[in-house]
């Protein structure tokens, strides 16, 4: 099978894929911007188109689709069988306009990844227009979470197949667990909602003196952040140490208890998998994918609704290190990406199969 990945290059997400994807098929790849050091040792440089435009990350995406008659035109010479195009209000428009301006042969997958299904159709009736046009070209698509599938079907998909973003491997345990130490990693933007997570640490720490929060990554908020902790007098308990490479950053899971995402909106986040993959208790924002990963009742995580209120949940956990066990145990069984991206390619030949 001749597949062609089209997205961003310069993701490490893109290059997940391509990870998974290059044993299995012949693999190509267009980037609408660079690629990552990564795609070297995958794919030679015959095998690349870079595209070098900027694109923006919340739809409408006029850089990137000023550079569809090089690709057009790439896509031509190279014959695929199938365009798999990622974020689908700019790469899968990419994909759809190619196929139809170059009278290309090949079918379209999609993959979404959040705010292409979630926020942009909602920002007017020319993103939903787009969005439906994309995903009825789509002859199959993936989402991260049931809700994400829903919106999509309701939208036009044609057929989706849900499974999690999620890990290449389970991590390696050995480092003990400090009880209260609290580790956060989304970036430090509105969306990722920091503010509360500093808010929540701060009614825990008013109540527990051992209690510890570790801030990785970075962003635009990072210095109101940081006020807000001084303002707090919390300066002695919260530490911001920027963003982490792989190593460092999975030994911060490793000996963390509890860990806090809050995003405004979300899919199913692979740092969520990764922090139960590490025997944490996720606290995440009530948001219904939140809700697929650790359920009402369900002893994996908690859906914070009221800040104040932490320090309370977290009392009714009365066995959290085996709570982090199953965490794991779940990972293993639901958050695998090899073993799923094997089923989206054997769809993918069935498709070719039955398909005129």
């Amino acid at each position: 099978m001749k597949l062609v990945l089209i997205g961003d290059g310069e993701s490490p997400h893109l290059l997940k894929w391509a990870r998974a994807l290059q044993p299995q098929v012949e693999l190509w790849a267009a980037s609408s911007r660079g690629f990552a050091p990564g795609f070297d040792a995958l794919l030679p440089a015959e095998r690349r188109l870079a595209m070098h435009s900027d694109p923006a990350h919340g739809g409408g995406n006029v850089a990137v689709l000023a550079k569809l008659p090089a690709l057009g035109r790439w896509l031509s010479r190279i014959d695929a069988d199938w365009l798999h195009a990622h974020y689908l209000t700019s790469h899968g428009t990419l994909a759809w306009a190619a196929k139809r301006g170059w009278g290309l042969r090949a079918r379209i997958a999609g993959s979404a990844w959040g705010s292409d299904i979630l926020v942009t159709p909602e920002q007017g009736w020319a993103y939903r227009w787009l969005t439906q046009r994309v995903l009825k070209s789509c002859a199959l698509t993936t989402s991260d979470s049931r809700h994400m599938t829903q919106r999509m079907l309701a939208l036009g998909a044609r057929e989706v197949m849900t499974f999690p973003f999620g890990l290449e491997a389970l991590p390696k345990q050995g480092a003990r667990k400090s009880p209260w130490l609290f580790f956060a990693n989304r970036g430090l933007e509105p969306i990722y909602a920091p503010e509360r997570v500093i808010t929540a640490f701060a009614a825990v720490a008013a109540q527990q003196a051992e209690a510890r929060l570790v801030v990785a990554n970075d962003g635009s908020l990072r210095a109101a952040l940081e006020q807000q902790v001084r303002a707090l007098g919390l300066a002695d308990k919260v530490e911001f140490v920027g963003r982490l490479d792989a190593k460092t950053q999975g030994g911060c899971y490793a000996r963390a208890r509890w860990y806090l995402s809050l995003p405004q909106s979300d899919s199913v986040a692979v740092s969520v998998l990764e922090a139960m993959a590490h025997e944490c208790l996720p606290i995440l924002s009530d948001l219904p994918a939140n809700h697929e990963l650790v359920g009402e009742g369900a002893g994996r995580g908690l859906i914070l609704r009221d800040e104040a209120r932490l320090p309370g949940q977290l009392d009714a956990f009365a066995d959290p290190e085996g709570a982090g066990v199953a965490n794991r145990a779940w990972v293993a069984e639901h958050g695998l990406f090899g073993p799923a991206v094997g089923r989206f390619l054997e769809r993918l030949k069935h498709i070719e199969g039955t398909a005129p």
